[in-house]
């Protein structure tokens, strides 16, 4: 079954480096992304009550965005990423999500998933 591309925006209120930490280093990604991750080489891997999963950091643009490859997602042509856009009139912090999903249920059950881990973002750095 193909994958279905999908693109969220999320307004952060702090300063593009805070987020980009968050989202590249071990410690910031388990305050908000999962329970733990364990880092080594380009595999970061995750950990979620009691279960894991691994990823590959497929990219990184400093200051800018990341790339992630789920090890077990045979699909080449998929990833989750993360990137950070400022608006140049506002400068505005905006987090753009880029993930998949297949099937016709599971895009409002991967809104949830993003949403939830957002919000629990913002509370980490007070955005």
């Amino acid at each position: 079954m193909n994958k279905t591309k999908l693109e969220l925006e999320y307004i952060i209120n702090t300063s593009p480096i805070i987020l980009f930490n968050c989202l590249t280093t071990a410690s910031g990604l388990s305050e908000w992304f999962c329970d733990d991750v364990n880092l080594k080489d380009d595999k970061f891997t995750f950990f979620w009550d009691g279960s894991e999963e691994t990823a590959v950091l497929k990219s990184i643009r400093k200051g800018e965005s990341v790339k992630f490859k789920w090890e077990e997602d045979e699909d080449e042509n998929t990833f989750f990423e993360m990137t950070i856009r400022i608006d140049d009139l506002t400068k505005e912090v905006a987090l753009i999500v880029t993930d998949f999903f297949e099937g016709e249920n599971e895009e409002e059950e991967l809104r949830l998933l993003w949403d939830n881990n957002i919000h629990k973002l913002k509370q980490a750095i007070g955005g």
